[in-house]
């Protein structure tokens, strides 16, 4: 099998077969886009200078070089913690329509809802791979917002083959992180049992 390649657009059937634990990459269009931007839409009310219909964003600050004619260079663009988000991201779906989210980490029940209702995913980008992700930009296209400084800046980038993306939650609502919670705390409470009895001449 071939790498699975989203396209922006995004429609809701492109995602249908996709499952958490995939890994996917995106070809289009991806906008940076973090807590400041999440706040200015849901709390102060402030229309997005970019249509995300369709769409991806990247909670990122990235490091932005400008170039001669008003043109910009991307050097780093590493994923932040998405879970900043998470108070944001339901509303921010839904009042968007955006498709793909991509982060670090996971995210909580209400982006769950979100991905399930609307039909959206979110994804992992690998912490510490800023740098290759900056080469997977092939431009830079607008800049809006730079009034709030360059990491909460809107970079809206053409990406192509931008991943690998690791789907932590998927269009049906299933969350990796959280199931594998429940996996990862079965097995430390056996592994604690066995320690335990190993160990209980201790005192």
């Amino acid at each position: 099998m071939g790498k699975k390649i989203l396209t922006t657009p995004i429609k809701a059937e492109d995602l249908q077969d996709i499952k958490i634990g995939d890994v996917i990459y995106l070809t289009g269009r991806l906008v940076t886009c973090r807590d400041v931007a999440h706040r200015r839409l849901i709390e102060h009310k402030m229309e997005l200078p970019v249509d995300l219909k369709g769409g991806a964003i990247f909670h990122a600050g990235p490091i932005v070089r400008p170039l001669d004619g008003g043109k910009f260079e991307m050097v780093s663009v590493g994923p932040t913690t998405s879970m900043r988000m998470e108070k944001f991201e339901k509303e921010f779906v839904e009042q968007t329509g955006v498709k793909l989210i991509v982060g670090k980490g996971g995210m909580g029940f209400d982006t769950e809802a979100a991905c399930k209702e609307q039909k959206a995913l979110h994804v992992v980008f690998p912490a510490g791979c800023a740098v290759l992700a900056a080469t997977q930009v092939e431009e830079i296209e607008q800049a809006e917002w730079r009034d709030l400084g360059m990491p909460e800046t809107l970079w809206v980038c053409r990406v192509k083959e931008f991943g690998p993306l690791i789907v932590s939650i998927d269009a049906q609502g299933n969350n990796l992180f959280e199931k594998n919670k429940v996996i990862f705390n079965q097995r430390k409470d056996e592994v604690y049992k066995e320690i335990s009895s190993q160990v209980s001449f201790i005192k």
